[in-house]
């Protein structure tokens, strides 16, 4: 293939689809009204958890599987993937959330108190028993979208503001694609960074709750991301005094060192979600969707681009591809 593909959209799928293009030889132009990552991106307001069997207390069997990619391809992309596992715990009182994610979910294995104490020594007294997914990891997302960033600026891909429609196009707008994707939605997610230096913690910790169950995601030197809100919204600008509250709670319960903790930022948007919650490729004429990634973007993400590179050079359906697409 010759001619160059536009990929409008630089999040994270649009990152990941042009890194992962331009290493199979595939000449791309990116295209984004900004040049760089930042706030505007809903990824910028990720957790970066690479926890695809933690997702499996929710999400489908695609999810579990699929995800089971991500923690290789961000290596292989220079990423800095810290592969320490992830941790659910929860209080006394809510025993029985604890049972019941552990039925939904595998490839973990129960600690007691003691164990847990060894795998995460500032939790030592705290928490009686947890599930540890030692194979999970997680990536600090804003350093990763600026490093796929920049390696395609290695290789002579700028950003442009504007598309040229002459060929393939790869659509990966997110939540913007409702003008073409109507039955796409926003569930909106609210987040808090805080720095805690009296706290350290070496992995994803998820504190389950009946009403609002928190994960903490460590970013280091004493900083972490509390995530996050899940609410059926499309609204990107607001954070509720509820929502964050909850999360600062959660977080205080998880660890009492939370309540001197500097909030550093507030962070809200809302993330692209088809009805199943799983994501689609879809083809019309010139132009592929790649959409719905939901609260998965950085697990899902890779995957997605896989297929997208297999459906460009080998002609290859994806398996996340509509039925009616399928079948033509």
């Amino acid at each position: 293939m010759t001619q160059d593909i536009t990929i409008i959209g630089a999040g994270v799928v649009g990152l990941c689809v042009a890194t992962e293009l331009t290493a199979r030889g595939v000449p791309v132009r990116l295209v984004d009204h900004q040049a760089q990552p930042g706030p505007h991106a809903c990824s910028w307001w990720a957790g970066g958890m690479l926890t695809p069997f933690c997702e499996g207390e929710t999400a489908e069997e695609p999810v579990v599987r699929l995800g089971q990619e991500a923690a290789d391809w961000w290596a292989r992309a220079g990423v800095e993937v810290h592969r320490k596992g992830s941790l659910v715990v929860t209080l006394g009182r809510d025993r029985a959330e604890l049972d019941r994610f552990a039925r939904r979910t595998e490839r973990h294995s129960l600690l007691d108190r003691d164990a847990l104490a060894e795998v995460e020594p500032q939790l030592d007294g705290r928490f009686d028993r947890a599930l540890f997914f030692r194979d999970e990891a997680h990536i600090v997302p804003r350093p990763a979208l600026t490093h796929l960033r920049d390696r395609l600026e290695d290789n002579g891909i700028e950003v442009a503001s504007e598309a040229v429609h002459d060929g393939l196009t790869i659509d990966c707008r997110g939540l913007a694609a409702q003008d073409v994707l109507t039955d796409l939605r926003g569930v909106k997610g609210e987040m808090v960074i805080l720095r805690a230096p009296d706290v350290a913690l070496y992995r994803p910790v998820r504190l389950l709750h009946p009403r609002h169950p928190l994960y903490i995601v460590p970013r280091g030197d004493g900083v972490f991301m509390l995530g996050a809100t899940q609410i059926e919204s499309g609204e990107r600008c607001r954070a509720t005094l509820r929502s964050v509250a909850e999360l600062l709670n959660a977080a205080y319960a998880l660890h009492p060192a939370f309540g001197e903790a500097e909030i550093l930022e507030i962070g809200v948007d809302a993330r692209p979600a088809f009805p199943d919650n799983l994501p689609r490729i879809r083809r019309r004429g010139d132009t592929i969707y790649v959409n719905g990634l939901f609260r998965h973007g950085f697990l899902l993400a890779p995957a997605l681009a896989r297929m997208v590179a297999e459906l460009v050079l080998d002609g290859k359906t994806p398996e996340v591809m509509d039925e009616d697409q399928r079948e033509r």
